[in-house]
């Protein structure tokens, strides 16, 4: 009996860096992605990884979703926030009853995700390597990070157990957490430091690193901590980021997570987010409202303020919609709804 093979919908860069790993691997990958040029790429020539992490190059079979046929047990689902809806509507009828599509995204896509295809057909991940789409068949792997799955109520199953051992073909230090939402609260929190970053043209390291934007960088991770909170979530810390940290206001343990923040991310390839690559390079709308509605859902479901998620939306749009430009006098403004820092 063939092999059936793990579909990756969406190969650009997590999507891509992981099915390039897995296909190196052994193991038999099917790329599903909207960009006919980058599928014809990656059929012609392969899927090439380059950057300072590994330098590859794969055979590729990869389609667009049009093309696509037959029922499928593993689906890792590897687009953008914004598109989450409507991709898993199209590949709905591509998932085995008995199958499952993975979030290998940003965000808490697990809950759109689940509204759709039910629970029992969803599965969590965590995702915080950092990766670039550099052209058709083309990925830039900046650096290694964190790679985390789990079932969405935490059980040990033998379906997890299994895509673990797959994911560690990739990462090798990947985790089998039995509080994913724990992992993405997390990502959430440090997502809004990444997205405000995207507010300046400066690298992700020096954003942290800058003192004038100490309150921004404290003030919308706690922000975010506070609504994980009132959802009755430990967020778990990872790759220096230490969430209790910031919950509690430990100031010092504060500083030496963002010490470290900056030492992974001055270490990275991958310099600035890729909210700022869509902004600045790629000149595309971004996943930022996207990836905040969980959370400012659940904020005002709980009566908890979010002044600087809802500012940080707002400013975003305004750069897409070319109604402001990027630079720092956005991140002050931000900035500015910030509570004190911590003493």
């Amino acid at each position: 009996m063939a092999e059936e093979p793990v579909v990756i919908w969406g190969a650009g860069a997590i999507g891509g860096t992981i099915g390039a790993y897995l296909t190196r691997a052994g193991r038999k990958v099917l790329f599903v992605d909207v960009v006919a040029e980058h599928v014809a790429a990656m059929n012609a020539n392969g899927l090439t990884i380059e950057g300072p992490v590994a330098q590859f190059t794969v055979p590729a079979t990869a389609v667009t979703p049009d093309r696509m046929t037959g029922r499928h047990r593993l689906i890792l689902l590897a687009v953008k926030a914004h598109h989450t809806e409507a991709a898993t509507r199209t590949l709905a009828p591509f998932l085995a009853e008995d199958g499952a599509v993975v979030s290998c995204q940003n965000g808490l896509n697990e809950l759109v995700i689940a509204e759709i295809l039910g629970r029992s057909r969803t599965i969590g991940a965590f995702v915080n390597f950092g990766a670039d789409y550099h052209g058709p068949g083309r990925i830039m792997y900046g650096n290694r990070g964190a790679v985390v799955v789990g079932e969405l109520d935490g059980s040990r199953t033998p379906r997890i157990e299994a895509l673990h051992a797959m994911l560690r073909l990739f990462e090798p230090e990947a985790v089998l957490s039995d509080n994913i939402f724990g992992y993405l609260w997390g990502k959430a929190a440090y997502g809004g430091i990444l997205k405000s970053s995207a507010l300046t043209n400066d690298p992700i390291a020096d954003f942290i690193a800058d003192p004038a934007r100490r309150t921004l960088v404290i003030g919308i991770a706690r922000e975010i901590l506070r609504v994980a909170a009132a959802e009755g979530v430990t967020p778990i810390g990872f790759d220096g980021f230490h969430p209790v940290a910031f919950a509690r206001g430990d100031a010092a343990g504060i500083r030496a997570s963002l010490d470290r923040l900056e030492a992974y991310n001055r270490a990275s390839a991958k310099s600035h987010s890729g909210i700022w690559r869509d902004l600045a390079v790629r000149k595309r709308p971004t996943d930022v409202a996207a990836q905040l509605a969980p959370v400012r859902a659940a904020a005002r479901r709980h009566g908890i303020p979010t002044p600087m998620a809802d500012r940080l939306v707002e400013l975003i749009g305004a750069i897409q919609e070319g109604r402001r430009e990027i630079g720092a006098a956005l991140a002050e403004e931000l900035g500015a709804l910030s509570p004190e820092p911590v003493a």
